[in-house]
């Protein structure tokens, strides 16, 4: 019961200089999030990469009636072998992702956040050749996750400055 209670006080601790810097909650009312949230049109995907990163993006911001930014996107996915035998197999890959991004405001079409992420995920290609197929679509499937999430992220924290 004792770490119970010092895990309150800790946590006490904590918050207490979050609270004097005058932090507020990304989503509290009037704060940076509610900005963003469904006011931010998303460049159409041309692949199916981009498609899963529009997807995340759209799910994360919602979608706009009336776009108040338009987000441009340009993305590169590469390949690269990490795990590999003495016979030259390879068991296992990286999948490295980058997404440099702007957002624009809509209005006077003045770039207001810009920026670049880059994640990487890894899957294993021991198996059978479609064991293989699916964990190279699903580490590419949570590379673009990471990537919409990591942008999104990035908006949100850069978003107080457009208040």
């Amino acid at each position: 019961m004792s770490s119970f209670s010092r895990r309150h006080v800790t946590l006490g601790l904590l918050a207490a200089p979050l609270a004097a810097c005058g932090f507020t909650p990304v989503y509290a009312p009037g704060g940076p999030g509610t900005l963003l949230r469904q006011s931010v049109r998303v460049e159409p995907p041309e692949t199916r990469q981009e498609f899963e990163l529009v997807a995340r993006l759209e799910e994360r911001l919602g979608v706009p009636s009336a776009p108040s930014f338009a987000l441009t996107h340009e993305l590169s996915v590469s390949q690269q072998s990490v795990a590999i035998t003495g016979t030259d197999d390879v068991l296992r890959v990286r999948i490295n992702g980058s997404v440099g991004y702007a957002l624009v405001e809509a209005a006077s079409d003045a770039q207001v956040l810009a920026g670049r992420v880059a994640p990487f995920t890894e899957y294993s290609t021991f198996g059978t050749t479609l064991a293989t197929d699916a964990a190279e679509r699903d580490a590419t499937d949570r590379v673009m996750v990471a990537l919409a999430d990591q942008i999104v992220a990035e908006l949100l924290a850069g978003a107080t400055r457009l208040l």
